[in-house]
């Protein structure tokens, strides 16, 4: 019996997730649908250690790639057979041919390409999967892949972006924050005698810097321990979902910041609903899609309320403004696009705004980082300095 993992939909419209063993996916899937469930996702679950040492899933950057290609080549006309055969002659011996391979076989045996890729949700998001399902059912599956091709560029080059843009200060910190340590830990301690044989009065701020060398000194390793272990400690605890969401919302108040992170997220989930109700995707499934891309948990569970209230008569917009989640624009040009039957275009409009402003304030916050952390670094370091030749300089003008 092999354990497979779902997330379905049952008849009074609410998801079930849940795990059952069959002998093949096809049993699963039929005691699934005998269970008048409308299959979402079915998976083979698979342990830790299968998940940790299982075949390494293509990069961001091929994924983006390949859904070019398949995009460009049936746009030209090939049926999708011919397409991926070209693909997997193209592609290098690895983990991404493996990966089209599989999708030809399956192709060959009369599967569709949704159903294909469903069964390698490893690779293919929930979000990529519906989007290509949308397209087979429209006759537009070269226009959808194109689309999930520019949204897969535009969240890589984000990324990259924002990655890019860190390396810098993170070299600066660690650099700096290592000179402090070694300071400290190394060459503060060693005037601790040289001071007491003088004999000389210290200045407060010499007294704290010394005390200091000190502690860093003798349980400098303990207090490393005990900070990753404290760390450790509170990322196991924020595995607990409810924790998590009380964490996230509490992160949502921390003023510029949360801020920031709600309109990542805002930008997040508009793209990818408006997306998929432009391509005639049901609300209720679009919003169950949709919320996974939602990274703060606070955020993801008010979608998943807002979706039952959706579920039960209410409108979107309504049962968003009844979360006291989302921003006051974001509710309203909901609210616009429902009452104008637009809601996907309008949500698209929404993302770009959100796109744009979270641009301005990752630029002006870089712009802002670098300059703060070398002042903060350099004084700290002169503060250390002239902790240390306060005494020597009183020392001299007394001689």
């Amino acid at each position: 019996m092999i354990p497979f993992r779902y997330l379905a939909i049952d008849g009074q419209g609410k998801r079930q997730t849940g795990q059952l063993l069959a002998e093949s996916k096809a049993e699963a899937v039929a005691r699934l649908q005998a269970q008048r469930m409308l299959i979402i996702e079915l998976h083979v679950s698979q342990g830790r250690w299968e998940t940790l040492f299982s075949s390494p899933r293509i990069s961001q950057r091929q994924l983006v790639r390949l859904t070019e290609q398949l995009a460009t080549l049936l746009d030209a006309g090939q049926p999708i057979e011919s397409v991926l055969e070209l693909l997997v002659r193209q592609a290098a011996r690895g983990p991404q041919r493996d990966v089209v391979e599989r999708l030809l076989e399956q192709v060959k045996a009369g599967d569709l390409l949704s159903t294909a890729l469903a069964r390698e949700d490893r690779v293919f998001s929930s979000f990529y999967i519906s989007l290509v399902r949308a397209g087979e059912a429209s006759g537009t599956l070269s226009e959808s892949l194109a689309h999930l091709a520019e949204h897969l560029e535009r969240a890589h080059a984000q990324r990259t972006e924002l990655i890019s843009a860190l390396i810098y200060p993170a070299f600066l910190v660690a650099g700096v924050l290592g000179s402090l340590g070694l300071l400290l830990a190394y060459v503060v301690p060693q005037f601790v005698p040289i001071f007491a044989d003088l004999g000389i009065v210290l200045p407060l701020l010499t007294k704290a810097v010394l005390w200091l060398g000190e502690l860093m000194e003798r349980w400098g390793v303990v207090m490393a321990l005990v900070a990753a272990f404290s760390a450790g400690c509170v990322l196991v605890s924020l595995r607990d979902r409810r924790r998590r969401e009380r964490f996230d919302a509490s992160l949502l108040r921390c003023g510029a910041l949360g801020s920031f992170w709600l309109a990542v997220d805002v930008a997040r989930l508009a793209q990818v609903l408006g997306t998929l109700l432009e391509k005639r995707v049901a609300l209720l499934t679009s919003l169950d899609i949709a919320r996974r891309v939602v990274t703060n948990y606070a955020m993801r569970a008010a979608v998943s309320k807002a979706a039952q209230e959706t579920r039960e008569g209410a409108s979107l917009a309504d049962a968003l403004a009844r979360t006291r989640v989302f921003p006051e624009l974001a509710v309203q040009m909901i609210g616009v696009g429902e009452q104008s039957g637009q809601l996907g275009e309008m949500l698209l409009k929404l993302a770009r705004i959100y796109d744009k402003q979270n641009q301005t304030s990752i630029k002006r916050f870089m712009a802002a980082l670098v300059p703060t952390l070398t002042l903060l670094m350099t004084a700290m370091v002169a503060l250390i300095m002239l902790a240390i030749l306060l005494p020597l300089m009183s020392l001299t003008s007394n001689i």
